[in-house]
């Protein structure tokens, strides 16, 4: 059990800290016996019993050991099989050779484009499309992870009927009948249910529907919505508008607890932006700035140069303030009870963002209440934001709705008896719906239910029928992205159960059975009639979009009455906290709660793993006298939850934040009885948060894990260069250790001249492999981390494995605060491993098993390794796992392994070794598309190209913070980013001589501001 840390102590010791500004955890600041020993010996927590002193016995055991393990083979666990080559190859695959594909996921109904990677009809890995706008070839953590989604054992395989296996033909039959009876009332019995739909091919199918039966309702409804956004552009315009950002043409970003860089709809493509104007290089004359208001950390508040911490309710009164002090008209007075802000630092963001008219931008968060968005319209009006840093466009979703009322209505309608027949296509609505509407005793009136899902879900329980979705890797579809422009979803295998698309559904119901390739066809046919249309769509399928369907700008003004009848946000709390609802980072709202990646990747920000919790500031628990782990009943508007507190540093006062998506009682064997559901507390007058909840603690505590105080690197070796852009200006090693950070010279080593020459450049080979990652562009999102997962064939190991420190990533964020208990500020850095030229892991290894490349890779044979762990008990950098279980094989104290049921062998890359128990392991700059590239290269005889190769993290990254390259080649990308003055090695004062090395954080302040 993790000890219980009072932060009033813990406050008092971080204030008696000296020398050292830098800090990552509450345990390091306690100083409590677990960290004390990272501290002391830099040992990994499950190496600690070699640093203790060995008697000759156990030295003789030890030895004996190693010598008898020093023949096997370490890295094969599975039975040997004959394999049978293909006698006729399929005329498409290459045996050996992977196949791409152009598609696209959607992500809260957005298309994100994707290119998916294929082996022998497998799908092995998913990457961004270079070509589609709001991918530009990198993903996210989810995208990356949605492949495991597809080789889900916990599938929905079967049509099942009152919980028995049934077929698609019994179901289709029994809807074709209810239909047949609802002719002559013009199907006012038929409701079809979905989440939010941008499918062209969807709403024309739907829309024929009601068109056949006008009487039918077809409502949507996801828990994470734009119903305020749909309602702000109506304040606001007077119709809805969809609102798209250009943050590459901002100099001045102010968002109202907007996360554009993790959650929000076309994030990918906004960290980019993003990154684009805070990249700064020798030569640089100007940087972006960022100014957040938020409640709970998040990632873009992470970024900010300035962040405000605030309530919810705050959050409109800054909003006000701000805008009255840049003079936009009609703008609501601030309420005179309500919270109060720094009148300097309100009056500096105006000024900067009127100083920078046209090139500025506001940013209100989905979350947000309708006034917000209303007054952020207002604001960048006044900016001359439109049409520059802000286009507006008509919506791309299909139909969009209010969809709280929709889901109103549809119960209202199911508690009258109304409905015979309800289609739920996707969603999981009775786990999702808020609590007061009652959805799962409502769903129980239709005579016929029926729910399209890829799980066995709660909302599957419920309904008479339960239907086994495709995933989008299976099946036929179209999706428009934030811009309007439209992707084909392009399946690249056949079904693996028996699964049908919405598109099958639908049209197995209401009309003549087509496949899903057949309907999407059909409906673009119609729409882009051609005599050369076979060869226009071979061209939309491989290049992933359809050409010219992104949605024209609109040319549209403020209304004069944007403010009026515009209910204010409750700004005075009558009583206990407010509470805020969020979506988690990794699980969503429950959809990916069976995906033992997403469980057990740290989630940005907090790294909390395998959990969902109670999250305060430290003052609130010290009002309250909590701290993490403290179990509490939280009771909110009738309804009640219990769950774990922890404690975050960064988070407003007088608030807590939960996050949706734990909790689930039935849907796959990984997310059940994980958490609290949050569900349980939401109402539908108050989607995402409100004042009045309160927080009772039961006296019971909880082990909540999180990653952020592993691998710890002592901080007087300054492993985190920042420095301002001012500074930079002037000189861009300005305060930094030159001592920790730039390596020393050449005749200054512990190894002889003889082990020296093995590892130099010269003389060995035409490529030098190195990689340069920029920690002023890494927002900490873990897209690197999941892709490294995807690509490598990393096995999970679980929550209590994470807790003994026993993770299997190969890379890994670290999060490092600067300040305060309260509110710190926040820098993220990727640590892989650094490829060091004079490798400590190298000369301790009894058997070979890690040894270096003539082109500077520091190697691992797994088939040599015996699990002594020296290796990793010699690195500084704390980067080497080991697999104290056969964790691909499943264990029951953890989540189920990758690759030893059948399935989910399916999902493994097979240029990478599985490995198995008492295996060493770490990064490998992706040798396997290192070698790749080196035979195309030769084949074509040539040299391999600068960018050609792309490791995975590289790939993934949003931020392009990731170069990978040819260091031997002075013209590479890598080499001139390592020619940066402000570039640095992490510490470079062992002088391992690392290929992997940094450029510094850079911010921009606004010096107007005090404590910048």
């Amino acid at each position: 059990m993790q000890p219980r840390l009072d932060i009033t102590g813990i406050r008092e010791k971080l204030a008696g800290r000296t020398g050292r500004d830098y800090w990552r955890c509450f345990e390091e600041i306690a100083e409590t016996p677990e960290f004390v020993a990272f501290l002391e010996d830099e040992f990994p927590q499950q190496a600690r019993p070699l640093s203790q002193p060995v008697d000759r016995r156990q030295f003789l055991k030890l030895s004996g050991a190693g010598l008898a393990l020093a023949g096997l083979a370490g890295c094969r666990y599975l039975p040997q099989r004959k394999i049978v080559p293909y006698v006729q190859p399929p005329e498409e695959v290459a045996v050996g050779k992977p196949s791409f594909y152009a598609t696209a996921i959607c992500e809260d109904g957005f298309a994100v484009g994707a290119i998916a990677t294929s082996r022998e009809g497998r799908p092995i890995k998913v990457d961004g499309n270079p070509a589609h706008p709001f991918s530009l070839g990198s993903t996210d953590a989810l995208t990356q992870a949605s492949l495991l989604n597809l080789y889900d054992p916990g599938r929905a395989q079967s049509v099942s009927n009152a919980g028995l296996i049934a077929t698609w033909e019994e179901f289709t039959a029994a809807a074709r009948n209810v239909v047949a009876t609802e002719k002559a009332g013009k199907g006012a019995g038929i409701r079809i249910l979905t989440e939010t739909v941008t499918s062209p091919t969807l709403a024309a199918q739907l829309t024929h529907i009601l068109n056949m039966f006008p009487a039918a309702r077809w409502h949507q409804y996801e828990p994470v919505n734009r119903d305020n956004v749909r309602a702000g552009a109506i304040g606001a315009f007077g119709r809805p508008v969809n609102t798209i950002y250009r943050f590459d043409k901002a100099n001045c970003i102010l968002t109202l607890d907007g996360d554009f860089l993790l959650t929000m709809p076309g994030h990918v493509r906004y960290a980019g932006d993003f990154a684009s104007r805070r990249r700064v290089h020798a030569g640089a004359t100007t940087m972006s700035r960022l100014y957040a208001v938020e409640s709970c950390p998040t990632v873009t508040g992470s970024m900010a140069d300035h962040r405000l911490r605030s309530t919810q309710a705050g959050i409109e009164q800054a909003a006000r303030m701000i805008a009255a002090a840049m003079g936009v008209p009609g703008v609501p007075a601030p309420d005179p009870n309500g919270p109060t802000f720094d009148q300097g630092w309100i009056a500096a963001v105006a000024k900067d963002l009127l100083a920078n008219k046209g090139a500025a931008v506001v940013v209100p968060g989905d979350f947000q209440p309708a006034p917000v968005h209303a007054l952020a319209h207002a604001m960048n009006s006044l900016l001359g934001a439109f049409g520059q840093t802000v286009e507006l466009t008509d919506p791309p979703q299909a139909n969009w709705v209010d969809e709280q009322a929709s889901l109103k209505q549809l119960v209202a309608d199911l508690n009258l008896n109304q409905v015979r027949l309800l289609l739920i296509l996707g969603g999981n609505p009775v786990m999702t719906a808020p609590a007061d509407l009652e959805f799962a005793s409502a769903l129980t009136r239709a005579p016929l239910r029926a729910h399209l899902s890829l799980q066995d879900d709660e909302t599957s329980g419920l309904c008479q029928w339960g239907l086994p979705a495709s995933h989008y890797l299976e099946a036929w579809s179209d999706a428009r992205a934030l811009d309007g422009t439209v992707s084909i979803v392009q399946p690249l295998v056949e079904p693996l159960f028996d699964t049908r698309s919405p598109h099958e559904v639908l049209s197995s119901i209401f009309d003549e059975p087509a496949t899903g390739l057949a309907t999407v066809r059909s409906y673009w046919e119609r729409t882009r009639p051609s005599a050369e249309f076979d060869a226009w769509w071979e061209k939309t399928l491989r290049d992933g979009i359809v050409d010219k369907s992104a949605l024209e700008p609109l040319s549209v003004s403020l209304a004069a009455n944007w403010a009026a009848d515009r209910p204010s946000m409750a700004l005075n709390t009558p009583g206990g906290l407010e509470l805020i609802f969020r979506p988690d980072p990794n699980i969503w709202d429950g959809r990916n709660a069976n995906n033992p990646w997403l469980q057990e990747l740290p989630k940005p920000v907090t790294h909390l793993v395998w959990d969902n919790a109670v999250f305060v500031s430290p003052k609130t628990a010290e009002r309250m006298h909590l701290a993490t782990g403290d179990v509490v009943t939280l009771e909110y508007r009738g309804h009640s939850v219990k769950g774990p507190i922890s404690v975050l540093p960064g988070h407003a006062d007088g608030c807590a934040t939960v996050h949706f998506g734990y909790g689930r009682e039935r849907g796959g064997m990984v997310g059940l009885n994980i958490g609290f559901n949050a569900f349980q507390l939401l109402t539908s007058d108050a989607p995402f948060g409100g004042a009045g909840a309160q927080i009772t603690p039961t006296g019971d505590t909880y082990s909540l894990v999180s990653t952020h105080s592993r691998d710890v690197i002592k901080f007087e070796r300054d492993p985190l260069q920042t420095i301002t852009f001012a500074d930079f200006l002037q000189n861009p090693t300005m305060g930094r250790n030159e001592e920790a950070t730039v390596p020393p010279p050449d005749d200054q080593s512990l190894y002889s001249d003889a082990q020296r020459t093995d590892h130099a450049y010269s003389g060995f080979g035409d490529y030098q492999w190195g990689m340069s990652i920029d920690n002023n562009l890494c927002i900490g999102c873990n897209a690197c981390a999941q892709a490294c997962q995807a690509e490598n064939n990393i096995p999970v190991v679980g929550k209590d494995q994470v807790r003994r420190a026993r993770e299997m990533n190969w890379i890994r964020i670290d999060r490092y605060y600067k300040g305060s208990l309260d509110d710190p500020t926040t820098f993220f850095t990727p640590v892989p491993c650094m490829q060091c030229e004079l490798a400590p892991c190298e000369p301790v290894c009894p058997v070979g098993a890690t040894v270096h490349s003539h082109e500077g890779l520091n190697m691992m044979v797994y088939n040599r390794c015996v699990g002594t762990r020296y290796c990793s008990n010699n690195c500084p950098y704390k980067v080497r796992r080991f697999n104290f279980y056969k964790y691909t094989a499943g264990q029951p104290d953890h989540a189920p392994g990758n690759y030893d049921i059948p399935i989910l062998r399916l999902s493994a890359n097979p240029e990478v070794t599985i490995r198995g128990r008492g295996v060493m392991e770490k990064c490998t700059y992706c040798v396997q598309r290192i070698d790749n590239a080196r035979i195309q290269a030769k084949n074509e005889l040539r040299q391999i190209r600068d960018g050609e190769i792309l490791t995975a993290c590289q790939q993934a990254c949003p931020t392009n913070a990731i170069v990978f390259g040819n260091i031997a080649d002075p013209a590479s990308k890598v080499s001139q980013l390592k020619s940066q003055p402000h570039n640095y090695t992490l510490l470079a004062d062992l002088n391992t001589r690392p290929r992997t090395t940094y450029l510094s954080k850079v911010t921009n302040p606004n010096p107007e501001i005090a404590n910048a």
